[in-house]
């Protein structure tokens, strides 16, 4: 979880959301690192988990992640957790839950849902008070710099 606040760091001082991730294959070796880069890249679908999604596909020469495991600082969105599940990672680690989008615990259940073709594991909850703050902070900065 250092790793993807560190991302999510990073992108708040770029003026994105502050998402961060990093996904690991089975062995522990780091795969990708990346945090939101939608505005950056004017890409709705930019999100830090589909980034890490789509570099570890290519440094794995595969779509299929199977065994991988993706840390993210927020709990995923419908997209991002679809993207999850179609990847084939084995599990999930978030920080803080998003009760506006989440679609793994929040709003929606995506992994638990009888029609998933692939089950991934999932734990929220990690570090969510500082990953949470984290999105304040920049929210808060935001909001201030319009007044």
């Amino acid at each position: 979880m250092d790793l993807a606040l560190e991302q999510a760091r990073t992108a708040a001082t770029l003026g994105e959301v502050p998402v961060g991730a990093v996904l690991v294959a089975p062995d522990g070796k780091l795969l990708a690192r990346c945090s939101n880069a939608c505005i950056h890249d004017h890409d709705p679908t930019a999100h830090a988990e589909l980034l890490a999604l789509r570099h570890a596909g290519t440094v794995l020469g595969n779509y299929r992640l199977n065994g991988g495991v993706l840390v993210v600082t927020l709990e995923p969105c419908a997209m991002c957790a679809a993207a999850i599940i179609h990847a084939r990672l084995a599990g999930l680690v978030f920080g803080a839950a998003d009760s506006l989008a989440g679609a793994v615990i929040s709003c929606a259940e995506y992994f638990d849902a009888q029609y998933a073709q692939h089950k991934v594991w999932h734990m929220g909850g990690v570090r969510s008070v500082e990953c949470a703050a984290v999105l304040r902070d920049f929210f808060d900065r935001q909001r201030a710099q319009r007044r």
